[in-house]
């Protein structure tokens, strides 16, 4: 489908919402205007098999006339697809901070690896309907589509062409997220892109918009507050019954920041005498990775150098997948972190596939789970689980912490969007699933009394 900005009126714009609409998962977002076209984020859509084989079509609109891509941040929900948005004929730019660039690179090279052996595996054991199964994109893509990012600074107005700039704000979330303003023709577009939470362990409280015209805001936990858990005593508890059973606790982890935070509250809880040196293993090349970006850009987090080796030297990280076989192996109760956070790829699955059938085992879910997630399916009580086309019964023990979340809850969304001096023209609720973006429509009415839209997948706005 052709863009539509030949018959746009002068000074208009076009919002085609072509992912996490309806939907937590897959973010894009087209920003249309007669001077430039802008994509914010450009993630793949995970869970459900239908939004999952979304992936595998074409955007509805002519990829070769996005001018540039703003990324909020680097999760694979947000930057996921770019390797196919060149694949389709985008030439132009992709710009986020450091760090956020950083991250993209990191998970869209592991991505594409395992993306690359899934499809090896599936072809090799003959578990795939599809002849041959094919990776969603390759490594020689992804370093493509590398080759195409451009570092800019936080707080900095960036001029895209004489009547549209933007500028990046610090977020939460994970290192290097931002919301992102953009201003076109004197009104102000605000992209929320995912709100971190207040007193988060390892990152500084989010910046707060002043003004927005029209507001695209994450809802993923809109309809929810996060409860008042103490995560240090449930997870002192939990590791104090994994040794009485000699079992393991598995930590199935978002390699991005979840990982970081856990081994920083592990670490702390040994320090402070509360749980015995019992084994922490690692087993993320991913969140191997993102640790080493703590130390490269340390303004964007709260964790001191001293600490962060600290925290470094207790656990043990594993570097090849021989040593995740001896870590199975090895029956001494132990913690296993390992990704990826919704059980849908990554190291995970190997232990789940050789540990769920033991009842000294502990799954411990410490993340959002979106529907069609392996994740999801346990935290709904699934008795068996399927793993690389074979079903194996759960019969470990399954708990979740939902006080981790790195999203911020109903409250800090309500808190983050208060400081908007003005009265938006539009508030569209964005990134959250059919019945939290409705509850949380409600809420923002009858909060701040603004006109809330709940767009479709695909829909587009003229404003």
């Amino acid at each position: 489908m052709p863009f539509l900005n030949t018959f746009l009126m002068k000074n208009a714009v076009q919002i085609h919402f072509l992912g996490a609409a309806g939907t937590v998962t897959g973010s894009k977002f087209l920003v249309e205007t007669p001077e430039i076209n802008i994509l914010i984020d450009c993630g793949m859509f995970q869970g459900l098999k239908e939004l999952r084989e979304l992936n595998w079509v074409n955007l509805p609109v002519d990829v070769k006339r996005i001018d540039v891509v703003l990324l909020t941040h680097g999760h694979l929900d947000h930057v996921g697809y770019l390797p196919r948005l060149l694949r389709q004929g985008f030439q132009g730019k992709i710009m986020g901070t450091a760090p956020t660039l950083a991250i993209a690179e990191i998970i869209l090279k592991d991505s594409a690896k395992i993306q690359e052996e899934e499809a090896n595996r599936a072809n090799e054991e003959k578990y795939t309907k599809h002849n041959p199964a094919l990776p969603f994109y390759t490594t020689f893509e992804a370093e493509k589509t590398i080759d195409l990012f451009q570092t800019e600074q936080i707080d900095q107005w960036i001029i895209l062409s004489e009547n549209v700039s933007y500028r990046f704000q610090y977020n939460g979330h994970i290192i290097g997220a931002t919301y992102i303003d953009l201003d076109i023709y004197g009104k102000r577009f605000v992209f929320s892109g995912d709100v971190g939470r207040q007193n988060d362990y390892l990152l500084h409280n989010p910046q707060k918009p002043e003004r927005a015209d029209y507001l695209f805001i994450e809802s993923t936990y809109g309809n929810t507050l996060h409860p008042k858990e103490d995560v240090e005593e449930i997870l002192s508890k939990l590791i104090r019954e994994t040794i009485y059973n000699r079992g393991n606790l598995i930590i199935p982890s978002f390699a991005v920041e979840r990982l970081q935070t856990l081994m920083y509250i592990l670490w702390k809880l040994y320090k402070a005498n509360k749980i015995p040196n019992i084994p922490i293993i690692v087993d993320s090349p991913m969140g191997n990775n993102v640790l080493s970006l703590f130390q490269r850009f340390p303004k964007w987090h709260k964790l001191s150098v001293s600490d962060y080796k600290a925290m470094c030297n207790h656990v043990t990280i594993i570097e090849s997948y021989k040593e995740t076989w001896e870590t199975i192996d090895n029956k001494q109760p132990k913690i296993i972190i390992a990704g990826s956070g919704m059980i849908t790829g990554g190291r995970v699955l190997t232990y789940l596939q050789q540990l769920i059938d033991e009842t000294s085992t502990t799954v411990l879910l410490v993340g959002y789970q979106a529907e069609g997630t392996r994740g999801r399916q346990l935290q709904d009580g699934a008795h068996e689980i399927r793993f690389f086309g074979k079903y194996y019964p759960v019969k470990a023990t399954v708990k979740s912490l939902e006080s981790l979340s790195a999203h911020a809850d109903q409250q800090d969304l309500l808190h983050w969007m208060g400081n908007i001096k003005n009265i938006p023209e539009n508030v569209f609720l964005i990134h959250g699933e059919p019945q939290v973006l409705d509850a949380f429509r409600v809420k923002i009415k009858d909060t701040y009394h603004w006109n809330v839209i709940i767009p479709k997948l695909f829909d587009i706005q003229t404003m």
